[in-house]
């Protein structure tokens, strides 16, 4: 079920008010099966996958609990594995073995192996994390293990960041599910205008933007320099409201009923350096990658060039994470580059380092926005040859030639001052107050009207729905 959709929006307000009615026992069962709906609307069989690492890992966390020593450890590894090695079957088995076929034909060998047609789960990489984190933390001795099967199943499968995140912990969720949340007016308008502003962004901004996006990358070979320019600029801006549109609507649903979700944006382009817009974009994903890869590989503990090394690492395992494809891998590895020789200027370049003045703080936002919006054109395009291509045209591009596109003229203007709000918003973040009922009343229908009149409904997916 997507969000921008009629469909979820009377699915959620049959579910939130059925939620109040109902006494802490029959919530989480109510939430359970909601959130089981919600998924076997993409594909009802797959649900399968999903209750198959449910059982797994709920087992493995009491197991984990109970053990000591080299045992406790086994364990741990054997659930990692489970898990892994489901991702790895759906997402990453005909990538490596298109590779590996690829690599026999260079000495005329037949590949042996066939390929699968199964269909990549929706949302798997995310609750295969999220699972992950649940018995890591258990090993580590941070969470209990959670006897009630239904309950961590719920944590599991939690409706909405289910399929797009944000990835949570154990730490920050499963006792929510265990309290009573009684009706709360402030948080109720608040999750309302939240989610009514994550509609905005991805109805009105991100699938106006889209348009012209899919038309220059639908084809690049027919398109100028200044067209792909602007439509990777685009995407670098319909990306984040597509995904940032979504962390919103989910923090807000979760918040009406009295969930508190962790933040997964902070304003990510207006960051200074590439380490900054890594620690405001994906912020779960980025975390998690942290607290259990970064860390575990010794961090910056075991000397310089292993430090450079695990950073490396970490963003190119990200990219892979995103998709099974070396564009992604790409992406995440020209990441990792610019964080490593970030790292190495400012120890032994530091002179390099601009002012912390007005100008020196903005040409640093310019080049690290840069920076990100060139990678995006490898996560964007179809092929490694496209992305090239791409950025051939964009470095060689002739300022005087003219902006093709299925756009009119209005169009891209009014898609220029969506992104102009969008950063003046951010920029100049307030808190709007809620405690005054007319005022969330006028702002809340304000923002209903307008995506109502300005917004694209073509119920596309949300673009992390892929991975």
């Amino acid at each position: 079920m997507v969000f921008n959709s009629l469909h979820f929006l009377l699915f959620f307000i049959i579910v939130t008010l059925a939620y109040f009615s109902l006494g802490l026992g029959g919530r989480w069962k109510l939430l359970l099966l909601a959130s089981c709906y919600f998924y076997m609307i993409f594909r009802p069989e797959y649900i399968i996958i999903l209750f198959v690492t449910i059982i797994i890992d709920y087992f493995a966390g009491i197991w984990i609990e109970k053990a000591e020593g080299y045992q406790r450890k086994l364990l741990l590894v054997i659930s990692l594995i489970s898990n892994i090695g489901i991702l790895a079957y759906f997402k990453y088995f005909n990538f490596f073995n298109e590779n590996l076929g690829a690599l026999l034909w260079h000495f005329d060998i037949a590949n042996p192996i066939p390929y699968t047609s199964f269909i990549l789960p929706i949302g798997l990489s995310f609750h295969t994390f999220q699972a992950m984190s649940y018995t890591i933390e258990v090993y580590r001795g941070n969470q209990k293990s959670e006897r009630n099967f239904g309950i961590y199943a719920l944590y599991v499968m939690f409706y909405p960041q289910l399929v797009a995140g944000p990835i949570e912990r154990p730490q920050n969720v499963l006792h929510q599910f265990h309290e009573f949340h009684a009706f709360d007016w402030e948080k109720v308008k608040s999750g309302l205008l939240l989610m009514a502003w994550g509609f905005f962004k991805k109805v009105v901004i991100a699938e106006r933007l889209g348009m012209l996006v899919d038309y220059a990358y639908k084809d690049p070979h027919e398109k100028n320099g200044i067209t792909l320019l602007v439509a990777t600029i685009f995407y670098a801006f319909q990306i984040y409201c597509d995904f940032s549109g979504y962390s919103d609507i989910a923090l807000g649903s979760a918040r009406v009923m009295g969930y508190d979700l962790m933040e997964n944006f902070k304003s990510p382009y207006f960051s200074r350096s590439i380490s900054e817009f890594w620690s405001r974009w994906h912020i779960s994903l980025s975390s998690w990658f942290r607290d259990y890869l970064y860390i575990p590989l010794g961090g910056n503990r075991k000397g310089e060039f292993r430090r450079y090394l695990n950073q490396f690492i970490i963003f190119m395992v990200s990219g892979l994470w995103h998709g099974a494809k070396w564009t992604f891998v790409v992406w995440g590895c020209l990441h990792g580059t610019y964080l490593v020789l970030a790292i190495v200027r400012n120890k032994y370049f530091p002179k390099m380092a601009l002012p912390d003045n007005f100008w020196g703080k903005s040409i640093n936002l310019v080049f690290t926005f840069s920076l990100v919006t060139l990678s995006w054109v490898f996560f964007r395009a179809v092929s490694m040859k496209d992305s090239f291509l791409i950025l051939k045209k964009i470095f060689t591009l002739n300022i005087h030639e003219p902006l093709v596109s299925s756009l009119n003229t209005t169009e891209l203007i009014f898609s220029v001052l969506l992104i102009m709000l969008l950063m003046l918003k951010e920029r100049f973040y307030f808190y709007v107050s809620t405690s005054d009922n007319k005022r969330f009343a006028l702002l809340f229908a304000g923002f209903v009207i307008i995506t109502y009149f300005f917004g694209v409904f073509n119920t596309n997916q949300f673009i992390y729905f892929q991975f």
